[in-house]
């Protein structure tokens, strides 16, 4: 996951979305959406011009975590888990002479990673900005990193030096700050290990879910994603178990982090939907999907077949991170899930957030993060986990 948003002008809003029960995803919208379940979440962040949405996601779905686990609330450093995740990104990508995959995406299991084997941190003990910058630009770190990786596997020297791994730690250093050994939060002292354990955070409390026929289901791969990079391994449900565990898990007080493609028509984040209507809508122009995203439409019926051909299509790619914290239904019934996004507060009416149909999710989903306990006791019966 490793979209990128350049922000143009805020829309602007002039209302509170968690103080009402009834919210409209866009000021000029027909859509009046319910509450059925919002759960509590931390501020919206801007990942800017960066492929680092899978560390946003990751991080404010532990976020909520630490809330739902009476933590309170915490701003975790995305740019930490980057500086990690990047290491071991580049040692991958050499040790298979460059035939993985190395960019700046990746997938949530990457920060459950450095959870474990390393720990985490607080934003203010990495701010991750170390070039003159307020906002986050990577286009010169990406390119920079990038070419690094290829000279070292083009192995100029007949046989690679023992000094690469160090080389590439400093470029990272000098762009996104040093990791630090130790510092001080809230009145402790801590270090990124024991910061996390003192959260209470652990990384085996979590579960990746798919749902894709080319592999059995209640049986786990790794999803032939190219920002899967360490192939790490998902649960396979059928799609309508994959929807229970969505609803289960809301309905539970558990946010859902969320990997999906937003190169659908559909998807439109300034107009605050991600919306999958019935008939021709889709091939209608700009103008005209935007005139009727203010309408609620009668959706799309999505069914595992139609998820599958699009997938193996490339029709369904793996674009995007986000979190999942809560289910509305607007005025004909249909449901709608609030969605976290990570483009800066400013980005639309609705503070950042969107609303996308549960046949947009069903269609486009990748896959989900969520905590075991959020996952039905029947369903982590089938998976014998």
């Amino acid at each position: 996951m490793n979209y990128l948003f350049t922000l143009g002008l805020a829309l602007g809003c002039s209302w509170s979305l968690l103080a009402q029960e009834t919210v409209k995803p866009h000021k000029d919208s027909n859509i009046q959406l319910t509450k059925q379940v919002d759960l509590e979440s931390t501020e919206v962040k801007n990942q800017h011009r960066s492929g680092t949405c899978w560390s946003f996601s990751s991080l404010s779905f532990l976020e909520s975590e630490l809330i739902r686990m009476g933590k309170g609330q915490h701003d975790l450093a995305e740019m930490f888990v980057v500086h990690q995740v990047y290491l071991l990104k580049a040692a991958k990508f050499v040790r298979m002479h460059g035939t993985n995959n190395f960019g700046p995406g990746g997938a949530f299991h990457d920060p459950l990673y450095i959870l474990k084997h390393i720990g985490l941190v607080p934003q203010s003990a990495f701010p991750g900005i170390n070039y003159g910058e307020k906002e986050i630009f990577h286009g010169e770190l990406d390119a920079v990193l990038e070419a690094y990786v290829k000279a070292v596997v083009s192995n100029p020297n007949r046989r690679l030096s023992t000094a690469w791994l160090k080389g590439l730690e400093g470029i990272l250093d000098a762009y996104l700050g040093e990791a630090p050994n130790a510092f001080s939060y809230q009145g402790k002292s801590y270090t990124a290990r024991s910061f996390a354990d003192e959260m209470g955070l652990k990384a085996e409390n979590y579960v990746d879910l798919t749902s894709f026929t080319h592999h059995p289901f209640y049986s786990s791969f790794a999803i032939e994603i190219p920002d899967n990079w360490s192939w790490e391994p998902a649960w396979n449900l059928p799609i309508d178990e994959l929807m229970q565990v969505l609803d289960h898990a809301l309905e539970n007080g558990f946010t859902v982090a969320w990997g999906a493609d937003v190169s659908d028509k559909g998807f439109m984040h300034r107009e605050g939907i991600a919306v999958l209507p019935d008939g021709d809508w889709a091939d209608q122009d700009a103008d005209a999907r935007k005139a009727a995203a203010k309408e609620p439409l009668a959706q799309q019926k999505v069914s595992q077949t139609m998820r599958q051909e699009a997938f193996d299509r490339y029709e369904t790619t793996d674009d995007h991170g986000m979190q999942i914290t809560g289910k509305y239904t607007d005025q004909n019934g249909t449901t709608y899930y609030k969605v976290k996004n990570s483009w800066g507060d400013d980005s639309n009416d609705c503070g950042g957030y969107f609303y996308a149909t549960a046949a947009y999710l069903r269609l486009r989903t990748i896959n989900f993060l969520v905590h075991r306990d959020a996952v039905p006791a029947a369903i982590l019966s089938k998976l014998k986990m």
